[in-house]
């Protein structure tokens, strides 16, 4: 069998994921501390699976509704309605998906004909270019700066609208820089978007995880609601990456195409992490909390480290993850990771994972324990006195 022949053109010029490459490296190796993989080091809150268990132990197995249940609907739409004061029909504009990323996908699907352009501004997390690319649509990255603080400026993107720009990309808090935007920041993309039919994709992942001031959603924006797929989940702010469960609000027109994906897709998402996720929402603000004030210790920790053993490093805002600039050390970041890990055992993520622009660049998670991140620091620090 001529395997090449018959699989999919597209799908072969994708390439696999950068961070699974050195995470998968790391798996083989004794003795390796990983800052790599952007997973909470947190268990599930005990409340929350605790219903998870109960579940199970009542034998409620079976389907829910594709929408998923509508008790969890009318959570989500309460949670969005707190934090950004837009409203949701829970019947009709919410949707509980497989994470996050089965939201982002679904939203692009439902939006990208072949050759509509997709802005993306880099460096951003993996999978936006790829589930872009098999819709058939054309990604255009927009590169960020270190300078600005990884913001998209409203200049940046100005210049990168064509008349086949269908949609911008909001990443924000930023999976790996850890950048964020301000209303203000907001306030000027609006502005920018507001007389034509873009569509924003806002990825909303990471929005309990700021530090020293509030995050700002797009659709609390005058006038980008109605014209924004707002995606967000439990994996981060709830640290239930396990149980798969993201979901995904907009307008119901853009919503009932991409149900139809789903129910033929997925059908529905798992039934015990929804039980589990309508008591994280009603119960799971204090877990948040502690875990948002653990992550901003282990912040400070991680930036001050990189600066003392003499690497540059932005202060992140958002997010858990420390985007370290290693120009200095003359490497591409794919051989400063592997020589890192090789030779100190170390894995973090090579910066030209997350777009071109992030090469010159390394992603450190600080969702691990301080002792870890210690160590790691004095690992890296041994690294670079020997280069």
């Amino acid at each position: 069998m001529n395997y090449d022949s018959v699989l999919s053109d597209v799908v072969k010029t994708i390439e696999p994921s950068g961070i699974r490459k050195f995470f998968d490296l790391a798996s083989d190796m004794e003795g390796v501390i990983s800052l790599g993989v952007g997973e909470p080091d947190f268990v599930t809150p005990w409340h929350i699976r605790n219903e998870g268990v109960y579940a199970l132990e009542k034998g409620k197995t079976h389907y829910t509704a594709n929408a998923g249940f509508l008790e969890l609907r009318k959570e989500i739409s309460n949670y969005i309605e707190r934090n950004t004061q837009v409203s949701y029909d829970p019947k009709g504009e919410v949707l509980v998906t497989v994470g996050g990323s089965e939201a982002i996908d679904l939203a692009i699907r439902s939006i990208v004909n072949p050759g509509d352009e997709v802005l993306i501004p880099e460096p951003c997390f993996v999978c936006y270019k790829p589930c872009t690319i098999l819709a058939g649509g054309v990604p255009v990255p927009i590169v960020t700066k270190v300078e600005d603080k990884f913001k998209l400026t409203a200049k940046q993107l100005k210049d990168a609208i064509t008349p086949r720009t269908k949609m911008l990309i909001l990443p924000y808090p930023n999976n790996p820089t850890g950048g964020i935007m301000t209303k203000s920041d907001l306030e000027e993309i609006a502005a920018v978007l507001r007389d034509t039919n873009i569509i924003i994709l806002t990825d909303e992942i990471y929005s309990e995880l700021t530090y020293g001031r509030k995050h700002t959603s797009i659709v609390s924006i005058d006038g980008m609601a109605e014209r924004t797929i707002y995606v967000n989940g439990f994996s981060k702010s709830y640290a239930m990456t396990g149980w798969r469960l993201g979901y995904v609000a907009a307008p119901k027109e853009i919503m009932q195409q991409m149900l139809k994906i789903h129910q033929f897709a997925i059908m529905c998402s798992p039934t015990t992490s929804q039980y589990a996720a309508i008591e994280a929402l009603k119960k799971g603000d204090e877990d948040i909390k502690k875990m948002r004030e653990e992550y901003d210790y282990r912040r400070r920790v991680i930036v001050d480290g990189f600066r003392n053993i003499g690497l540059s490093c932005f202060e992140p805002e958002g997010a858990f993850y420390v985007f370290p600039d290693i120009r200095s050390t003359k490497m591409t970041s794919s051989d400063f990771c592997e020589a890192l890990l090789n030779k100190e055992k170390v894995a973090v993520i090579p910066g030209s994972a997350f777009g071109a622009s992030g090469e010159g660049f390394i992603r450190c998670s600080y969702a691990y324990s301080i002792s870890s991140i210690n160590d790691a620091l004095s690992r890296i620090e041994r690294f670079l006195k020997s280069l």
